[in-house]
């Protein structure tokens, strides 16, 4: 049970940096969807986005190359673009746990969970619907998110070893073998941020926006 506890220790590294640092106002706005309008999105899209809340804060502090705090894949679902994401801390009902979710690429890119954002193509369109498919066949498995960031075990996931596990499905590796070492008080793994998709010569930039 120690997965759907409040104090993982990414969340208690949250909590600690939240009584230590004032972050500033709150957004007053409603919550909207920061994705342009014009923003289409294919199957099999890597997209980013820059949260404002504490766990967030804390991924783009622990990656010196960080410019976004999480990531999915497009997927399309009975012909409607969705979102499927691994992510800790957004329940779809009381008692839900953290999970891998599909979304709509309106709740993805959602005000509450996103200041900021990017949409990233693959140059290979077959691979990006076969990691697509993917990423959809974890979904309906009900793998559960990855407090212990063990990319090794796919029996559960966290949001950046579901979108490389994804495309290696598909027969391509988006980042190479190395990891990052995180060495600091109640947290000591080695996994992947965000930022070493971003950087992957398999993707190019299409749309990148902010609130």
């Amino acid at each position: 049970m120690r997965y759907f506890t409040l104090f993982t220790p990414l969340r208690r590294l949250a909590l600690m940096a939240s009584c230590l640092t004032l972050w500033g106002c709150t957004d007053t706005q409603p919550p909207h969807c920061i994705m342009p309008d014009d923003c289409t999105l294919h199957t099999g899209d890597v997209v980013f986005r820059r949260g404002s809340g504490l766990t967030s804060r804390t991924v783009i502090a622990l990656d010196e190359k960080g410019e976004y705090s999480h990531v999915g894949i497009v997927v399309d679902s009975a012909g409607v673009k969705m979102v499927v994401h691994a992510v800790p801390d957004e329940p779809d009902f009381e008692g839900d746990p953290d999970r891998v979710k599909m979304d709509t690429p309106e709740q993805f890119f959602s005000s509450v969970y996103a200041q900021m954002g990017e949409v990233c193509r693959p140059t290979d369109s077959l691979a990006a619907q076969k990691a697509a498919e993917a990423a959809l066949e974890v979904y309906h498995r009900h793998v559960l998110f990855d407090h212990s960031y063990d990319d090794i075990d796919t029996t559960r996931m966290y949001c950046t070893e579901l979108v490389v596990y994804a495309y290696h499905k598909a027969g391509v590796e988006l980042v190479g073998a190395g990891k990052h070492y995180v060495d600091i008080p109640m947290l000591k793994v080695e996994c992947r941020f965000p930022s070493d998709i971003l950087t992957s010569d398999f993707l190019h930039s299409i749309y990148k926006f902010n609130n």
